[in-house]
């Protein structure tokens, strides 16, 4: 009963954050204002069930903790890319594809849709602040936790400096964390939450979320991620089948060398 109303109090936090962002969209008239907010609705719900929580008090703190760091972090680093640029082609086809009033096709399609996504992707941290201790299952996560947090944070600096060159305008990073995986950002989001599901395994009820870090890997690897972002890479910038022929597309693995060598003949 405890967890449940953890549960409904993170729908209605997710639901009423989302309604906040939506109007905030359309006053800048920018509907990818909801990537800025993605981070810290997670953030935005983990403290606000933080007090209806009944378990070991350091482990509440703990995934609580490190859920708001994860979350603040991104959203600051989606906030100062997004800024500097018009609004996400993704968004802008969707706006396209909706006709004359897109605002409330939007808002069910993609405002609402995340505000659900979030909330189920948050049961393990939820459950954790249910939890009876941290064990070792819990500082197991604790280290996927920091290796997921590094290679996101580390892969998004790597990005972020090499576009911030003039010289590397139409070329196709492949350098640094990029060399093993074309995503390590969403690598490292994909590892952040298996780590918080194995904080939320001191219980039953905590290692039956196992679909939130599957749902949210799926996401990242097939959904809303990978694919969308390297159908937009392809069109405009010939040298990335090159790099997608050689470069793991999830899991950090070695450059294929048969690859490499196809493309040092071309």
């Amino acid at each position: 009963m405890s967890l449940a109303i953890s549960a409904a109090v993170a729908l209605g936090v997710a639901l009423v954050a989302v309604c906040v962002t939506f109007a905030i969209a359309l006053a800048r008239r920018r509907y990818d204002t909801i990537d800025t907010f993605w981070g810290l609705g997670f953030a935005l719900v983990a403290v606000a069930a933080f007090p209806f929580g009944t378990g070991d008090l350091w482990l509440r703190l703990l995934v609580t903790g490190l859920t708001v760091v994860w979350g603040l972090r991104l959203s600051l680093h989606l906030h100062l890319r997004n800024s500097k640029q018009p609004e996400d082609p993704r968004y802008a086809r969707m706006v396209e594809r909706a006709g004359a009033r897109p605002a409330p096709r939007l808002f069910v399609r993609v405002y609402l849709v995340q505000a659900l996504v979030l909330w189920f992707v948050s049961l393990p941290v939820l459950a954790a602040q249910h939890g009876t201790g941290i064990g070792v299952t819990g500082w197991l996560g604790v280290a996927v936790w920091l290796a997921g947090f590094g290679f996101e944070t580390i892969g998004d600096e790597q990005l972020r400096r090499f576009r911030a060159d003039p010289a590397n305008r139409g070329r196709v990073l492949d350098t640094g964390l990029w060399r093993y995986t074309r995503h390590p950002n969403y690598f490292g989001d994909a590892c952040v939450w298996w780590g918080l599901y194995l904080l939320a395994c001191s219980t039953w009820v905590g290692a039956a979320t196992v679909l939130s870090p599957v749902a949210m890997t799926i996401a990242l690897a097939k959904g809303t991620g990978k694919p969308l972002l390297e159908k937009g890479l392809h069109r405009t910038r010939p040298a990335y089948a090159y790099y997608v022929e050689r470069t793991s597309g999830f899991f950090p693995l070695p450059p294929r060398r048969a690859a490499i060598r196809r493309s040092a003949r071309r």
